[in-house]
């Protein structure tokens, strides 16, 4: 096996254990289910992973990489702080049954019984919260915001989002995804002290 054509398997593998994780849950995937949805031997997903613990992180981060590129591209964007604050803002925002909104929220529940999961999703979990904060302070820098307490403000935010989340996504019709994106928009407008509407 060549190692471009390992490279592009373990995408495609990725990409197949993120999909079947979704259906069957973190705790009921097994490596044969993967193998399986991917018409491959169940040889060669060990040849990519060690162990089912180590395929799972990986997939989760696969799929946190993916809504963090997007939120990485407004960062770097010549966008001003609320322009940038509205952006992310719809990146994070609940959306129900989303692939993403699962994969997150079930690793969140695994992580507290599989280490190697809890130090991945920590860690990307960290960089949505630095990234909320570094475009909080750069408003608050710029007078375009006041907030005393950015940090702050961005872990109650996505405090926020990330329960409104779990609403959406595990109890169907609880709530209007146009009301829990209006929800995190009012509180996210007090926490830096503008009107809701700049971040519409």
């Amino acid at each position: 096996m060549t190692r471009r054509s390992a490279e592009l398997r373990l995408d495609a593998l990725l990409r197949i254990a993120a999909d079947v994780i979704v259906e069957r849950g973190f705790a009921r995937t097994r490596t044969a289910d993967v193998a399986a949805a991917a018409g491959v031997s169940p040889s060669l997903v060990y040849y990519h992973f060690p162990s089912k613990d180590a395929m799972l992180t990986q997939a989760f981060a696969y799929v946190a990489e993916q809504d963090l590129a997007r939120m990485q591209a407004v960062i770097e964007s010549k966008a001003s702080p609320p322009e940038k604050l509205a952006k992310l803002l719809r990146h994070l925002a609940p959306s129900g049954r989303s692939k993403s909104w699962a994969i997150w929220i079930d690793g969140w529940s695994e992580a507290m019984r599989v280490p190697e999961l809890e130090k991945v999703s920590r860690r990307m979990d960290l960089r949505w919260k630095e990234a909320l904060t570094a475009v909080i302070t750069a408003g608050a820098d710029d007078g375009s915001f006041t907030c005393d307490d950015p940090a702050g403000a961005a872990w109650r935010i996505n405090a926020m989002v990330d329960g409104l989340a779990v609403q959406l996504t595990v109890h169907d019709k609880v709530l209007s995804q146009k009301q829990a994106t209006d929800w995190v928009r009012t509180a996210t407008a007090k926490e830096v002290g503008i009107d809701p509407a700049a971040l519409a």
